[in-house]
């Protein structure tokens, strides 16, 4: 079936009320439909316990990036490289040019390997049959639907129709800007098309599809609570709304998708100007500086997760499969089985020599960690890593010594001590990562082609020996879609391009540009922005795309912070490259891996990257722009 059809199927399933225990569990009870479930339009939506039944399938068709697959790919930027057992994965193709690797037409094993698509739309509990494409569209219609029956709710309160209104209005935003931010413009949506009418929607610009989505998502802010446990109808399952979207999630998509329409990429698709559109990112500004005074002024359930617990944001263990991402996390995406994680996905980062499983590693490259995480006292390595910075302190031959504290959290480098308990005394030789040229961490299949590794998303007891993968352990892990310290790095850019100033803000939040930057700088211990990085809006832009790179290392944006930022396919950032040395002779394991002296260190380039204009974009599937001659493919595909 063509995907963009799914905007045309009719949604027979109407579900009973059954509330998900969204906030603790992913239970799907209510979706195994019988006979009686199919019920009339007048039943269906007459009251809050009805119709929330009904909406609830939506929070079903947000894919699970995480647990996609047994290895999961999200990041196609600069960022991160696939070992070559992870051949079929879409950053594996992405790397050599090929961009149609997204659809499931052209996915390995069977279309199973890409999170933003799959072969139906199903909202089931197996998160390997979810894809964004699919499921966006699907969800879109239903939001239309239940949009279209409002006014059959009669047995209910204000507020329950506000609380319905609301979540149908941002899925319905939340959805076409997931697609949009990926393939450019396109129809906005805003009814049920009849099954049996010819599509005839037309590619709006970006500009004009963020617009009719910024609509929808300020009006879905408007209609909904801060927090569902504060309202009578969310008192229903107390403690339990943690994922229902709320004011702030609507404002945060409001912001992001304002962003993204001032970006670059997306203002030269709409007017042909390669800069800012200054009016977008004002407007932006302003949605999250409505956000961010309420965080700050504490009228909401958000807040900065103290650094001791940073890594709490990612994953959970020891507590019985419960949600990561603590008070910061402010969108993700169900789990439906809590150890779905547990034997595959964590097993991805360390090498196959120390932990059991697939093959596949998902390293970071060295040349995303040696141009952007630079030292404690806030100054970058120098462009060329094998020559000292007096300046900064940097030494290549203590390369790791000194560096910025969210190093330390999201890599592990050569020596350090990974696996902590008991091993055999044949396997002594891997309890310290060996991670120099020709140790045992490296490799091109299954090991470590680029010298680091990452620990941002799994503890050091996530190896073979330790047992982290034990069905006790509870270890349970997901990305968040978007978290607070986010949105204060997002807030920094519109207001600076917004504003045209390093001291820009929004009218309705106290902070300026760099003052939101140096929220998340102190947070994690490192030294606000430093003022040579403030001489000019240019200069301290360059600064802020660092911070995004450090404090949301591999969390799914880079790929589409460098599209809109109009920079993927120029050099470096088309580079992957390897770090490459030797340990000096005196080096001892098992005492501080900082103070380890290395030799001969340089930087060896493994891919680069084939990449066009045309890469801007992705590619929209052959079967959707064969539908109708509106809906055109992308340029230069």
């Amino acid at each position: 079936m063509k995907a963009l059809n799914y905007i045309k199927i009719k949604i027979n399933f109407i579900g009973a009320f059954a509330l998900l225990m969204l906030g603790a569990t992913s239970c799907v009870d209510y979706l195994e439909r019988t006979p009686d479930s199919v019920i009339s339009e007048e039943i269906a939506f007459l009251n809050f316990q009805n119709f929330q039944g009904y909406t609830e399938e939506l929070y079903h068709c947000i894919p699970n990036f995480t647990t996609s697959y047994w290895t999961s790919s999200w990041n196609w930027g600069d960022d991160e490289m696939v070992s070559a057992a992870g051949d079929f994965h879409v950053a594996f193709a992405f790397d050599r040019g090929n961009f149609w690797a997204w659809q499931v037409e052209f996915s390995g094993h069977g279309g199973q390997a890409s999170w933003m698509d799959k072969w139906s739309a199903n909202t089931n509990d197996n998160p390997h049959t979810k894809g964004l494409w699919p499921l966006a569209w699907y969800g879109i219609r239903k939001a239309n639907l239940g949009l279209e029956n409002l006014h059959r709710m009669t047995d209910a309160t204000d507020e329950e129709r506000a609380l319905i209104e609301g979540q149908l209005l941002f899925f319905r935003g939340w959805f076409h800007f997931m697609l949009f931010q990926h393939v450019g413009g396109l129809p906005y949506v805003d009814r049920v098309l009849p099954g049996d009418e010819q599509l005839r929607e037309g590619r709006l610009s970006y500009h004009e599809s963020a617009e009719r989505a910024a609509q929808d998502l300020r009006r879905a802010a408007d209609l909904l609570p801060i927090n569902w446990d504060n309202t009578i109808a969310g008192r229903r399952t107390l403690g339990r709304n943690e994922l229902r979207i709320n004011k702030i999630m609507a404002l945060a998509y409001l912001g992001k998708n304002l962003l993204y329409a001032a970006s670059p990429l997306m203002n030269f698709e709409s007017t042909g100007s390669r800069t800012y559109n200054t009016d977008f990112a004002r407007r932006s500004a302003e949605a999250f500086g409505e956000l961010l005074d309420l965080v700050e002024s504490g009228q909401t359930q958000y807040a900065l997760m103290p650094f001791d617990r940073w890594h709490t944001l990612f994953y959970t263990m020891g507590q019985n499969w419960a949600l990561s991402g603590g008070t910061e996390t402010i969108f993700r995406s169900l789990y439906w089985s809590g150890d779905q994680s547990n034997f595959g996905i964590t097993k991805q980062y360390f090498p196959s020599i120390i932990v059991d499983g697939d093959a596949t590693k998902f390293v970071p490259t060295a040349n995303f960690v040696n141009q952007n995480f630079g030292m404690a006292n806030g100054l970058p390595l120098p462009t060329d890593i094998t020559q000292a910075d007096p300046t900064s302190g940097y030494n290549p031959e203590f390369p790791f010594r000194g560096r910025d504290t969210r190093f330390y959290k999201s890599i592990v480098f050569d020596g350090m001590q990974v696996v902590q308990g008991s091993m055999p005394p044949n396997q002594e030789d891997n309890r310290f990562a060996n991670l120099y040229t020709g140790g045992s961490y490296r490799g091109a299949v299954s090991g470590s082609p680029t010298g680091y590794v990452n620990r941002k998303f799994v503890p050091m007891t996530a190896n073979a020996y330790d047992n982290a993968f034990a069905f006790g352990a509870a270890l349970h892990l997901n990305v968040p879609y978007l978290r607070l310290a986010d949105v204060y790095l997002m807030y920094a850019e519109a207001a600076l391009m917004g504003h045209n100033s390093v001291m820009g803000k929004s009218t309705n939040f106290s902070k300026t540009a760099v003052e939101a930057v140096n929220v998340i700088r102190q947070r994690a211990e490192m030294p606000d922005v430093l003022p040579q990085f403030q001489t000019s809006v240019d200069v301290f832009l360059n600064e802020i795309k660092r911070e995004r790179a450090v404090e949301l290392a591999f969390e799914r944006h880079r790929f589409n912070d460098l599209r809109r930022w109009m920079q993927l396919i120029e050099p470096p950032y088309t580079l992957k490259t390897a770090i490459e040395f030797n340990r000096a002779p005196e080096s001892e394991l098992g005492g501080d891996p900082t103070q380890m002296r290395v030799l001969n260190l340089r930087e060896r380039v493994l891919v680069e990257r084939p990449l066009a204009e045309r890469h801007y974009w992705l590619p929209l599937k052959v079967s959707d722009v064969t539908l109708y001659p509106e809906f055109r493919q992308n340029p230069g595909w």
